[in-house]
Formats: structure tokens, C-alpha cells, sequence
């Protein structure tokens, strides 16, 4: 792929949406602490510095996707609490059902559980502040769409729906990197079984801590 100079604001767009989708493509190849700057550059064809017009580095690049999937995750999780929860039921059956529908989700959202798991510890160092208020404006929008979602189905919740949204992401980025170990992880695995203890499988572990937090902080009769 190759590009004349952008000259309108409309082309401009169009070069953003294309790094965007070559870093959401190589997403699906790698993990987020292998994407870089000079291949995201090579891949897109455009030269290091011209991508560098439009994204002031790869962090302000993958916290852009992460909101997109963080946007495309929320909307398809309404359809999912729809579907899946009958709101007559007992608090406690309320809330195991909304503990197995988030870590479901989630568990098949690879990508949007490793950027989670990057965002405090990578995505947000090198960018300025401009990029990351707008970030945190936009997550705030996001964090709100989510705590509504959770208190219709269990509005025992209350206030307590903010931060458990906020503890869903958090928690679903930590566990998404024991449930991937590196290959070489993966052999002292298989060397030493003992060892596989500390591996965690994804799903199962998630709806686990999902299902002792919210029964943790409902109200009791």
C-alpha cells in the first residue's frame, strides 16, 4: 500500500483509518507489546515520519483501537445482557448470570483483553497530554455506557456498577496475560505439570473473580 501527500482533510482521514486498520490487522497476528512503529510504518507504506504526522507514537495508535474495540465490544454486550439474563430472577442468579455473560464476552475478545492489560503500564506512557485526557474523556464515556448496562440488570448495584466496570476491565487485561504464556513458559509447563498451576485459563478464572466481587458487594437481605 502506497500514498500520494494528503492534501485535503478528507485524504488526511483516510490515512488515519488506514494506520488504524493495519495496527487492528497486525493485532490479530501478534501481541501488543510486539506491534511497532517501523512495521506499522512499513506495513501501511508510509514513511516513519509521515505516520508520525498523524499519531504522535504507536501508543497513541493502539489507545485509539482500544477504544474503538472497547466501543464495538459495549454494543454487542447489550445483546448480549439482553438475551441472556431474565430480569424477574433472584438477586444472586442476576448476578452469576452477568459474571458468566462478561467473562464469555470477553473471553473471545483476545485483543481488546491485551490492550486492557497495557493500558497503565505501556499505552499511556509516551503520549502527551493531550492524547491522554482525550483517551480518558472517551473511556469516561465508555465507563458510564458500561455502568448503566450493569445496573439495569442488577440495579442493587447502585454506585458500586462504576467501579466494578472499571475492576471488569482491569481484571480481564491481568488474567488475559497468565492465560497466554510465552512458549518457553509453555514448555516448563509441560517439563514440570506442577507448574501449570499458575497457569490460568481465561474464561473461567474471569467469571470466578467476576462472580466473588459482585456477590461481595450486593447489599445482603
Amino acid at each position: 500500500m502506497s500514498f500520494q501527500r494528503a492534501r485535503t482533510e478528507e485524504q488526511r482521514e483516510i490515512r488515519r483509518r488506514a494506520i488504524l486498520d493495519t495496527a487492528s490487522a497486525m493485532l490479530d497476528e501478534m501481541p501488543v507489546a510486539s506491534v511497532t512503529l517501523n512495521e506499522l510504518s512499513r506495513r501501511v507504506g508510509l514513511a516513519k515520519p509521515n505516520v508520525l504526522r498523524y499519531f504522535e507514537s504507536r501508543e497513541a495508535v493502539l489507545l485509539e483501537l482500544l477504544d474503538r474495540f472497547l466501543r464495538e465490544w459495549l454494543t454487542d454486550l447489550a445483546g448480549e445482557l439482553a438475551a441472556g439474563i431474565d430480569e424477574k430472577l433472584p438477586m444472586a442468579e442476576r448476578a452469576t448470570a452477568v459474571a458468566g455473560i462478561l467473562s464469555s464476552s470477553l473471553a473471545g475478545r483476545v485483543v481488546l483483553c491485551d490492550l486492557f492489560g497495557a493500558q497503565g503500564g505501556v499505552l499511556e506512557h509516551n503520549v502527551s497530554v493531550e492524547v491522554v485526557a482525550r483517551y480518558k474523556r472517551a473511556s469516561l464515556d465508555r465507563l458510564t455506557t458500561m455502568s448503566t448496562l450493569i445496573r439495569r440488570y442488577l440495579p442493587e448495584l447502585g454506585e458500586n456498577a462504576t467501579p466494578f466496570s472499571l475492576h471488569t476491565m482491569v481484571m480481564a487485561g491481568a488474567l488475559s496475560a497468565y492465560s497466554t504464556p510465552p512458549p518457553s513458559l509453555q514448555a516448563a509447563y509441560r517439563a514440570e505439570p506442577d507448574l501449570a498451576r499458575f497457569h490460568l485459563e481465561f474464561k473461567d478464572s474471569l467469571k470466578l473473580a467476576l462472580t466473588a466481587t459482585l456477590l461481595g458487594v450486593l447489599p445482603r437481605d
